[in-house]
């Protein structure tokens, strides 16, 4: 089977080495503050340019912090051993006849600086992602909205990952930047150190309240702040920490798990935490019993650390949300929901669902100009119920109608609601229960039985990939074809048999509601002009919908074309590649990308999310949104014109081939890799001609079933031998460039 390609290479390859950020600090500021912030990553020394997502920050400058090379850094020993050879000197008594050494202050700061420089040359050996370090001065506005934001910073190799910076209301207080030293470094791949404290605290430092402080958390240490507050205060201690950096996968240890202490003045335990309810990030509330001086104190949960353990710590008598209920309306009603927490000004609100289409939306408390936490409200468009009391037998179960939305709570430990509905043979019934999503602690049980009590269905936890950085997924979900007429019951229960006034549950009992939404990965990359780069979208399927989905892009330049541009039918993701004919402009751009498919016999159009992927312990996955999909195209042109290829029929078992058409210039010494293909698909061998290449793809059929779709996406690259008369020492392999995705479909094997 031939088809035909034009091959797309980059004279200067495709990928390009991204900048990196890891950590930002201080991790925020108050509005109308000028200050200094430090951005710590990779790739960094010719940075252009800073942007934050929003509003009301401005970049005066940026200024880059030089690491010294290695004769640099041999002359800074040389001084430095002069140096300490002098204060030395110093501290002995004159001898006869002789001046005394004098050590001078100004000597002392030199010796300090070349030491930093030295620690941080010495430090840029063991975590490269942050070895790198700018400086941003800054201006907030005192308008600006106060919230999260997100910094990107731009090279002329790219721009980086997005990194958040809060803006808040709070007076700000921020520790002088720190450094580990050589000795607690890890090498990245090594296994950490548990640490215990190392030395005593240094001395608390003292803040008024209320207060946000800004701190790096080092190894084996413990952050102390002593502050003064009247008796009867009900003050929260909360940090933000795995807020702000989830996961750091490409070091050890992998992130910042905080734990906060709250002592009095002679340093006795009050109360402490190292979360808040399914929430890492931890927070605690305490009474105060008596006038006088408290100390708030932070630490790693095991006394790790590193510059990345970045922290904002809230002190003060803060409005606090720790629950709402209900936690959803009907659009169109208007809504009074009950507000559960601390230093509230009142314990209900009114939520006015008028003009809100479905979707969901902040519930959120001012009190003296402060503003709460927020929590998710969801609004949809099907009839609600609120959950009865004492439904907690089949006999008292709640009678509902079809389709259905049910309000409740698990109220007491060990509880379980019952709800009775009627159905017809062969009718399909989707049931969800939203809670931990929408901030319930509540961890669903749904379990489906018939009239006569026999299982039909249960399910405990279902994955939601739009659940964000949610790490248990803790809510249920089923989708189950009911086998006759009559009445059916179905049991929602916390599956740790707990309970309480907060374990509120939306139970939605509907016929499917097919749908889907996409999440576009990663939300900036770098892309050289002429040349090709691959991503990833991601499907989020709902009710049941397994169509296929046609991507493209939305505002985004003519030049700027999509190769295998469809979710196959029955995936919840595919990897497809963006080309880019030429250079649009030198900024980044903001670009959309929608997906269509026919659901229920009707057109739907969603709009993709960007978004990143986060990993958790090596291992599990989060596909967390951020605020725009940025495409920054380098480079002054380069490549060759290509046409779109049509799919590729690859025989299940079998080794099937097709032809790319290649320049020739290029092919004798051109190979050829898939890039991350799908399992049991593997290159066997590529064959150059005078007229292109033939690719012989083998399919393994016990692993490629027949029906499996998808895209091929091909690395070009040469190897270049070991040449030391050329000045080439050993063997590398030299890439050429990616070209774009080859849509294929496994099929059988033909007689």
């Amino acid at each position: 089977m031939t088809r035909f390609l034009i091959l797309a290479l980059a004279a200067a390859g495709t990928l390009v080495a991204q900048p990196h950020v890891g950590y930002v600090y201080p991790a925020g500021a108050q509005r109308g503050m000028a200050l200094e912030v430090r951005v710590g990553g990779q790739s960094l020394s010719t940075a252009t340019k800073a942007f934050f997502s929003g509003k009301g920050i401005e970049v005066r400058s940026i200024e880059y912090l030089k690491i010294p090379n290695g004769k640099e850094m041999q002359f800074m020993r040389e001084e430095m051993q002069q140096l300490i050879e002098k204060r030395v000197a110093s501290l002995r008594p004159a001898r006869n006849g002789e001046p005394k050494v004098v050590f001078s202050d100004f000597e002392q700061q030199r010796l300090d600086d070349l030491r930093d420089k030295a620690e941080e040359w010495a430090r840029r050996q063991y975590v490269p992602s942050i070895s790198e370090k700018l400086v941003l001065h800054l201006s907030i506005a005192s308008d600006a909205q106060p919230g999260q934001r997100q910094l990107r910073i731009e090279t002329p190799q790219g721009i980086t990952n997005p990194m958040i910076f809060s803006i808040g209301e709070l007076p700000e207080v921020t520790r002088k930047p720190s450094r580990v030293g050589p000795a607690y470094a890890v090498v990245n791949g090594g296994v950490p150190i548990i640490r215990t404290v190392a030395h005593e605290p240094d001395p608390p430092m003292d803040i008024t309240l209320p207060a946000v402080v800004n701190g790096q958390m080092m190894p084996g240490a413990s952050d102390q702040y002593r502050f003064k507050a009247k008796k009867g205060q009900h003050v929260v201690v909360a940090a933000d920490a795995r807020e702000l950096i989830p996961y750091v996968s490409d070091a050890v240890p992998g992130w910042f798990q905080a734990a906060i202490v709250l002592r009095d003045a002679k340093g006795k335990q009050l109360a402490s935490a190292d979360h808040f309810l399914f929430h890492p990030d931890p927070l605690l509330e305490y009474d105060i019993p008596n006038d006088g001086d408290y100390i708030a104190e932070i630490h790693d949960s095991i006394f790790r650390g590193r510059e990345d353990f970045v922290y904002r710590l809230t002190v003060g008598e803060l409005p606090v949300i720790t629950s709402i209920y209900p936690l959803g309306g009907k659009a169109g009603a208007r809504t009074a929901v009950q507000v559960n927490g601390w230093n509230l000004p009142s314990a209900k609100v009114q939520e006015n669902l008028k003009d809100k289409p479905a979707g969901l939306y902040p519930v959120s408390l001012r009190k003296d100009g402060v503003s709460s936490n927020a929590m998710d409200f969801v609004v949809d468009s099907l009839p609600e119920a609120t959950a009865k009391a004492a439904i907690g037998s089949k006999e008292k179960a709640q009678r509902v109608k079809v389709p259905v939305i049910v309000n409740g709570r698990i109220a007491h430990a060990g509880e379980t609601a019952f709800f009775r509905f009627e159905g017809n043979a062969g009718q399909e019934i989707a049931v969800e229960v939203m809670a931990r999503r929408l901030g319930s602690p509540l961890d669903s049980t749904l379990r489906l039985t018939d009239a006569a009590g026999k299982e039909l269905a249960f399910n405990d936890d279902f994955e939601d990939k739009g659940a964000g950085l949610l790490t248990h997924q803790a809510d249920s979900f089923l989708l189950f074809k009911l086998p006759a007429k009559g009445t059916y019951y179905l049991q929602l229960a916390d599956a740790q048999h707990k309970g309480g006034p907060e374990y509120g549950y939306r139970l939605r009992i509907s016929p499917p509601q097919p749908d889907f939404q996409l999440r576009v990965v990663p939300s900036s990359f770098n892309v050289r002009s002429g040349s090709t780069i691959p991503f990833t979208v991601y499907a989020l399927r709902h009710d049941g919908f397994d169509g296929e989905i046609t991507l493209k892009l939305k505002d985004a330049p003519a030049n700027f074309v999509l190769s295998g541009a469809a979710v196959p039918s029955g995936q919840d993701h595919v990897r497809l590649t963006l080309t880019v004919a030429k250079t649009p402009g030198p900024e980044p751009l903001s670009i959309q990308m929608t997906g269509a498919a026919t659901v229920a016999g009707r057109e739907v159009t969603r709009t993709a999310v960007p978004a990143e992927d986060m990993e958790q312990a090596f291992a599990y996955h989060h596909i967390v949104p951020e605020d725009a999909w940025l495409v920054r195209v380098i480079g002054s042109g380069a490549g060759t014109p290509w046409r779109p290829m049509k799919p590729v029929t690859l025989q299940a078992g079998a080794a099937t081939t097709f032809r790319l058409v290649t320049p020739y210039r290029v092919q004798s010494d051109m190979q050829l890799a898939l890039n991350d293909p799908p399992e049991g698909l593997s290159i066997q061998k590529v064959v150059p001609d005078r007229d292109g290449m033939s690719v012989i793809v083998q399919v393994q059929g016990d692993k490629a079933k027949p029906g499996l779709k998808g895209n091929l996406i091909l690395d070009a690259y040469r190897d270049i031998a070991a040449n030391p008369a050329a000045g080439i020492r050993q063997a590398r392999r030299q890439p050429m460039g990616t070209l774009p995705a080859v849509p294929f479909e496994v099929v059988g094997t033909s007689k």
